[in-house]
C-alpha cells in the first residue's frame, strides 16, 4: 500500500530520518540538560526522537525517569509541607519549603548527565524509579 509523502501506516508523521551519532550524542545531552526546567524538555525529546537515535531513546527515557521522580519528590513535600503547617497551626511551615533544594540537587545531576551524554557516555542517575523501560 502506499502513503502519502511524510505519512507511515499510522496516518500520522513519519519519525524522519535516522540522527547522525554526533546528533544523537547532542539530543541525548540536551535530554538530560533539560530537566533544569522540569520533565516537560526531557519528555518532548524523548518523544520526538526516539525512533531517530539509539542513543536519544535510551538517555532521554533515562532523564524522563529522574525527572518524574523528582516530581514524585516535589508533590511529597508539598503534601508534607501541608500538613506540617495544618497541625503546627503555620508555626513550621517555613522549615519544611526544601523545593529548592531537591531542585539544586536535580540541577546538578542533570549537568553530570548533560556532560556524560555529550562525550558520548550513558549516564545513570545515582536515583531514580524506572517507570519508563
Amino acid at each position: 500500500m502506499s502513503y502519502p509523502t511524510g505519512q507511515g501506516p499510522s496516518n500520522g508523521p513519519s519519525s524522519g530520518p535516522p540522527l547522525s551519532q554526533e546528533q544523537d550524542r547532542q539530543w541525548a545531552s540536551l535530554a538530560h540538560l533539560g530537566g533544569i526546567l522540569s520533565f516537560p524538555p526531557s519528555l518532548i525529546i524523548w518523544l520526538v526522537f526516539k525512533d531517530r537515535g539509539p542513543f536519544t531513546n535510551e538517555q532521554g527515557k533515562e532523564a524522563l525517569n529522574f525527572q518524574i521522580t523528582l516530581l514524585i519528590g516535589y508533590v511529597a513535600l508539598n503534601v508534607i509541607s501541608t500538613v506540617l503547617s495544618l497541625v503546627t497551626f503555620g508555626l513550621l511551615s517555613g522549615l519544611f519549603s526544601l523545593g529548592w533544594v531537591l531542585w539544586l540537587v536535580g540541577s546538578i545531576f542533570s549537568v553530570l548527565g548533560y556532560l556524560s551524554a555529550r562525550d558520548g557516555r550513558p549516564y545513570r542517575y545515582p536515583f531514580s524509579i524506572r517507570l519508563i523501560s
